[in-house]
């Protein structure tokens, strides 16, 4: 396998450049291509973490071996600016493999996106972009509709990460919270979605992958959603990382055939 790191794709004028890595299976390719997007809160995280529970071997080395190419991203974190540059920054690294990844065998037109938490959020909203051209994204336990999140008691730090990204409290930030919310930019044109979370996660309501699932299968597109008994955010309580990681991998690989 080979791994080719800190590729550059983005550099916004006043911002640190934004890198990615490659990592390919073994072959020649061109490989259908995993772009991952981590989670942390859209606070925190890099591209070098798959989910931080998981062994690495469970991570980016098991989509390898089901024989597809990873390519971990970066983008700007709220500390740094407000959204949608995160989304901007998304769709830069997507244009990026469109347009070097055959260089570096990778098929550009067999892209799954898969993130986890904030990481789905941002790849759930850039697969709805019209013109993305994924076959599929892979949504786990993220955020979907941030007007519908629980407003915070008086004993919550303030700002949350919801209020972070958007650049204040969503009553005062609406607009910016409904284009933020891919449960709200659901269409018929949408790609395949393959949503999981944990049934006991306490972070990410559950309830906000049902309403991501249920405004995709209303606008006419395809969506399946899982959710995992016992299972918290960033899958504590999964036994056995197989038991999430199989059902995704087989997903892409439909969505790629």
């Amino acid at each position: 396998m080979t791994e080719l790191r800190d590729i550059r794709f983005s550099a916004v004028p006043g911002f640190r450049p934004l890198a990615l890595d490659v990592l390919r299976p073994e072959g020649d390719g061109p490989h259908p291509v995993v772009v991952f997007v981590h989670g942390g809160g859209w606070r925190v995280g890099d591209r070098r973490t798959f989910v931080p529970t998981f062994p690495e071997a469970q991570g980016f080395d098991r989509i390898r071996a089901a024989g597809f190419a990873v390519s971990s991203i970066d983008y700007r974190l709220t500390g740094e600016a407000i959204f949608p540059a995160q989304l901007d920054d998304v769709r830069a690294a997507l244009a990026w493999v469109r347009a070097h990844g055959p260089e570096h065998g990778l098929d550009e037109t067999r892209i799954v996106l898969w993130g986890e938490s904030a990481g789905a959020h941002l790849a759930a909203l850039a697969g709805l972009d019209r013109a993305s051209g994924v076959r599929g994204v892979v949504a786990w336990y993220g955020p979907a509709d941030l007007l519908a999140f629980p407003p915070p008691g008086p004993e919550h730090d303030r700002p949350t990460r919801e209020e972070s990204l958007v650049g204040g409290p969503i009553p005062e930030r609406t607009a910016l919270a409904r284009a933020a919310s891919p449960a709200r930019q659901a269409h018929a044109e949408a790609p395949p979605f393959h949503i999981a979370h944990g049934a006991a996660d306490d972070l990410v309501p559950p309830a906000q992958s049902v309403a991501l699932h249920e405004a995709l299968r209303s606008s006419g597109a395809e969506s399946t959603l899982t959710l995992v008994p016992g299972a918290g955010h960033l899958w504590r309580g999964v036994a056995d990382p197989a038991a999430v990681m199989d059902p995704a991998i087989a997903f892409a690989r439909r969505v790629t055939a």
